[in-house]
């Protein structure tokens, strides 16, 4: 039954629907993996058991009854643990609301289940989506399936880890400055963030929210392709969702011949990337050109300026949002307070971590009087010239490529300061503050570290399905569709 997780989601839903398995067999397959691989990669907060087989039996039912199969018909499904889920706890990573049950459900986990999806369970994270590595979660490490001495990038790692080690076909992260397409780049696996407003943000815990945006990872282009197609569409419930709805499968076989591939040529990849990434950089525009693409040199002239204004508005939202962790309605209460502020005081300082804290008091800084003015409204007037830079680039280029990452996967405790952590993000920022849609892809190994390099292919704003198209068109030439991590693969040993 493992082989089932080898699979794409063409294979499994096409092997569904012909009876060449049923879904509670797909099941048994998932947690069998699960139960082989999450011992050492930890990718997984809670297993939702009881809520998979009920799906399973569902759609084993629908399909005896001749029903029209769901999309995603039995593709085993898992969330980032800040998405609330009917029936799980959502923690965020945090002690803060390590006891809290979701009492309603997100619309991204909605929409995945409702397409057929298979729910596994939550993930691993960086506490509150605060951090890179997912070294700052409150419940333990979770460790890059190519290597366990290595971080699998964050602030979604349990949810690129669970893809690269063969324990899920799909995963939802969320992605504020970069948090899906890191860990994508170091787990080797295909990560999307799209544009802004694409997806629904409702019922997703909020660090920034003119920021964060939903997406899936899978392994291969069309994995994710299938997954965005569930999860785009307007949704009342978020005044932020547009009515954007496409086939995202549809051009994924148009080839990108004709197509213009934006290189930013005053961008130095070289400050802060190693050699391998450029390689692998270079490499990989060289193959879109070989394949009829025509690149052609854009500017970003204010995309030096990205990482400032994020790590002042970013804090500034934190700030805002994790101000209802306040230990009266929910969360985190030290026991014993007789005063509303020795409550809040002892409950904030027990229930936040090292890394939330530092965000909490920073944005607590930068909105205070006298500063407010010094610094948010200039990062808001950085914000929208980085945003006119990404229009105008697009009207010479259909997408923009460049680094996910200026390295590979970084072992546990090597970067120990904040600066150099948020270095990680120094590619993919940009993009959150513009709001466009982005992915990260692997293209091969680097020659150094022999682990998975990303490749990011930015697109315009609600155009997304350019970035997938030409993604799959490198993807054809890369040689590294639906791969798993060696000691995860069938026949490897765990």
């Amino acid at each position: 039954m493992t082989a089932i997780m080898d699979m794409d989601v063409a294979a499994i839903t096409s092997g569904f629907a012909a009876g060449d398995f049923s879904a509670t067999e797909i099941a048994d397959a998932a947690f069998e993996a699960i139960e082989a691989a999450d011992p050492q990669v930890k990718a997984f907060l809670e297993y939702t058991p009881e809520q998979a087989y009920a799906k399973a039996n569902a759609l084993d039912a629908a399909r005896a009854a001749g029903g029209v199969l769901p999309p995603l018909a039995a593709v085993p499904v898992a969330f980032k643990d800040n998405m609330n889920m009917l029936g799980t706890h959502t923690t965020c990573a945090s002690h803060m609301l390590e006891n809290y049950v979701s009492p309603y459900q997100a619309t991204c986990v909605s929409k995945m289940i409702d397409a057929g999806g298979i729910p596994l369970g939550k993930l691993n994270m960086d506490e509150f989506a605060f951090g890179s590595s997912t070294e700052t979660s409150a419940f333990g490490y979770t460790y890059n399936p190519w290597d366990l001495e290595r971080v699998p990038g964050g602030s979604s790692g349990g949810s690129a880890a669970a893809v690269a080690s063969g324990m899920a076909t799909l995963t939802l992260g969320s992605d504020t400055g970069g948090s899906i397409r890191q860990p994508a780049c170091f787990c080797g696996v295909v990560g999307m963030k799209p544009s802004y407003g694409m997806v629904s943000r409702y019922g997703v815990v909020a660090f920034g929210s003119s920021l964060d945006q939903v997406g899936p990872f899978g392994r291969s282009v069309a994995d994710v392709a299938a997954a965005m197609n569930a999860l785009v569409g307007h949704d009342t419930l978020d005044c932020t969702s547009q009515d954007c709805k496409v086939d995202f499968l549809a051009n994924l076989d148009q080839g990108v011949k004709g197509m213009r591939i934006g290189i930013v040529p005053g961008m130095t990849f070289a400050d802060g990337c190693t050699p391998e990434t450029l390689a692998a950089m270079h490499d990989a525009v060289a193959k879109l050109e070989g394949l009829g693409a025509q690149l052609v040199d854009v500017e970003l002239p204010h995309m030096d300026a990205a990482m400032s204004a994020y790590y002042i508005l970013g804090p500034c939202e934190a700030f805002s949002n994790l101000s209802r962790f306040d230990s009266v309605r929910y969360g985190h209460r030290t026991p014993g307070c007789h005063e509303l502020g020795q409550q809040y005081e002892k409950s904030r300082s027990e229930g936040f971590g090292q890394e939330a804290k530092r965000r909490i008091m920073l944005g607590s800084y930068l909105l205070s009087a006298g500063v407010y003015d010094k610094y948010y409204y200039p990062a808001q007037q950085v914000r929208t010239l980085i945003t006119r830079d990404y229009r105008e680039a697009f009207e010479r280029a259909d997408v923009i490529v460049m680094p996910s990452s200026p390295r590979t996967a970084f072992k546990f405790g090597e970067i120990s300061d904040p600066v150099s952590m948020h270095l990680s993000d120094m590619f993919t920022i940009s993009v959150n503050i513009a709001g466009n849609g982005s992915l990260s892809m692997p293209v091969g190994l680097g020659r150094d570290s022999g682990l998975p390099v990303g490749f990011q292919i930015i697109g315009p704003q609600f155009q997304d399905e350019k970035i997938l198209r030409v993604a799959a068109a490198l993807e054809s030439c890369c040689d590294f569709r639906g791969r798993v991590a060696p000691a995860f693969a069938k026949g490897g040993e765990a």
